[in-house]
């Protein structure tokens, strides 16, 4: 991580121009750019090992052998184990998986707690048990001023001995990263099962499940520079016992009873591959050690390029951004708005200067209402491959933008 150049050269999608400039990609909290090294490890594995898995044949031992060598990736990448590792199309996908294998065991009377500050992924899923077995689901306010949760409101949500809590690690949408570890032993304490939507988190902070507390824990590799495919972890004892829907054939042990039909091969060896082109830039005697140094290494670069976003978007006339203060726990993403402007109008004219940013509510509507734009954000994210020069580009454009609708 310390020589940016040799980072950003392996990232084919960086030399991509407009008007002459190099494109600057904010958009990470929606999907980040893949490097070269993921993409060799699926076109290797697409044109040589490819092949349905558990039979006697070389290429299907070896596909095997990629997708057991993925799963000890991605345990390393949240501090699980291997057999705690399930794969899926997508973290919705896994969590609308997971819910209707708990909710199988639930009923009339039965409680779920869910938050205003999560992505709908974290809350459409249990809210459909309402309809197909009558639980009730909560949600815990949201507090606009802050862009935190009500703690007291959480406190309120336990009182009904919830069967389960689900949480996000980080908001897509503000940046506000909840204590997780606090709310899942206060979750534990009630009764109550925890699941974590570290989808925005998993880019930002190396996840330890074991210090969340957290019983199942799902995030995305195209989050963190993968191909488009889930990852789900789930203490072991929990996986085996989920009356999850599956073909009678299929295997019955975890992880894999989780894993409906055939799955993404070379998405899962590209999953294993991001993880490993990030613990190589780190350094230690082992793959969690060196994602350890890693990660240590982006938050410490891009920390100072956060400050200086957030304190120049505040500081052009008609920008509102919103989220916590930069002394609070938040990844470095940001949400705002500007005055006399759409979010998809700012993206487009930005898109124009070569800055590419997402806009609208990105799935997080309950934020996007409590926080009064029906119109939604204009989000921008720093991610590894982010630099100050690309910092110093956006906040310009958005200031001529500012000055142009005044």
């Amino acid at each position: 991580m310390s020589d940016l150049a040799a980072l950003r050269a392996r990232f084919p999608a960086l030399r991509r121009t407009v008007g002459g400039r190099p494109v600057a990609y904010f958009d990470g909290p929606g999907g980040t750019q893949v490097p070269l090294d993921v993409v060799d490890a699926m076109r290797d594995y697409l044109l040589h090992h490819n092949a349905n898995t558990h039979w006697a044949y070389p290429t299907s031992i070896e596909t095997d052998r990629m997708i057991e060598q993925a799963r000890a990736a991605l345990a390393d990448f949240v501090g699980g184990r291997p057999d705690e590792i399930a794969f899926g199309a997508n973290m919705t996908t896994l969590t609308f998986h997971v819910a209707r294998a708990l909710g199988r065991g639930w009923g009339p009377g039965d409680t779920v707690v869910v938050t205003e500050l999560d992505h709908q992924a974290n809350v459409a899923p249990w809210r459909a048990l309402t309809k197909e077995r009558g639980v009730r689901v909560d949600a815990v306010r949201l507090d606009p001023a802050t862009g935190e949760l009500d703690w007291a409101d959480f406190e309120s949500a336990l009182a009904a001995r919830p069967r389960l809590v689900a949480i996000t690690a980080a908001s897509n949408a503000l940046g506000t990263m909840p204590d997780v570890a606090a709310i899942a032993a206060r979750a534990r304490a009630a009764g109550a099962l925890v699941f974590v939507d570290a989808v925005h988190y998993a880019p930002h902070h190396l996840l330890d499940v074991a210090a969340l507390g957290a019983d199942l824990v799902a995030c995305s590799a195209y989050k963190f520079y993968g191909p488009h495919i889930g990852v789900l972890w789930g203490r072991r004892a929990l996986l085996e016992q989920l009356d999850v829907p599956k073909l009678a054939p299929a295997p019955d042990t975890a992880p894999e009873r989780l894993e409906t039909g055939t799955q993404n091969h070379e998405g899962i060896v590209g999953a294993g591959a991001v993880v490993d082109f990030l613990a190589s830039f780190g350094r230690g005697d082992t793959r969690r050690e060196r994602l350890r140094d890693a990660f240590a290494q982006i938050h410490a670069r891009l920390a100072p390029e956060f400050v200086k976003l957030v304190d120049g978007l505040r500081s052009i006339p008609g920008v509102t951004v919103y989220g916590p203060p930069l002394h609070r726990p938040r990844t470095t993403t940001v949400s705002f708005t500007l005055r006399g402007w759409t979010s998809e109008a700012v993206a487009v004219a930005l898109a124009e200067r070569g800055l590419f940013v997402s806009h609208g509510d990105f799935y997080a509507t309950t934020v996007a209402e409590r926080m009064g734009c029906d119109d939604g954000f204009v989000r921008v994210g720093l991610v590894a491959y982010s630099t100050g020069e690309e910092v110093d580009r956006l906040l310009d454009a958005v200031a001529r933008l500012a000055s142009d609708g005044a």
